[in-house]
């Protein structure tokens, strides 16, 4: 199996997998360890140029977000995050695409849009009900 000029390696299966089986857009620290236990002379190289080849191929998403870390999601297909403000977890919304911002933004603007990322930030429930003072 290959994609985009480049086969699926061992390696690049592994990343793939660790990725699918979470929700929590995990950091490549945090890809990292995890492939590291089942490949242990995995180096964190190795898993930086991987997750760029998965993202190019548009296997997983990169999220970049400012003043965070470099994040990755296993669902490579379009939908909406919620960005917490205190701990910085990233969460998939169960929002449905608003496509017709496409169109409204290109007729506004003259602008060809091709599609568009659509971030939530505030607080997250578990920080919320953490800060939340004792009754």
């Amino acid at each position: 199996m290959s994609f985009k000029g480049h086969r699926m390696t061992n390696q690049r299966r592994t990343i793939l997998e660790v990725l699918k089986g979470t929700t929590s857009h995990p950091t490549a620290d945090w890809i990292y360890d995890e492939v590291k236990q089942k490949i242990p002379n995995i180096s964190l190289g190795t898993i930086y140029r991987n997750l760029n080849l998965l993202a190019e191929s548009g296997q997983i998403l990169e999220l970049n977000y400012t003043n965070t870390q470099t994040r990755f999601d296993g669902n490579p297909s379009p939908h909406y995050h919620f960005i917490c403000q205190e701990c910085g977890r990233v969460y998939d919304l169960a929002l449905e695409l608003q496509p017709q911002l496409d169109m409204e933004a290109e007729q506004i603007s003259g602008h060809r849009i091709d599609f568009h990322r659509l971030e939530f930030y505030g607080i997250c429930q578990e920080c919320l009900t953490h800060d939340s003072p004792p009754n």
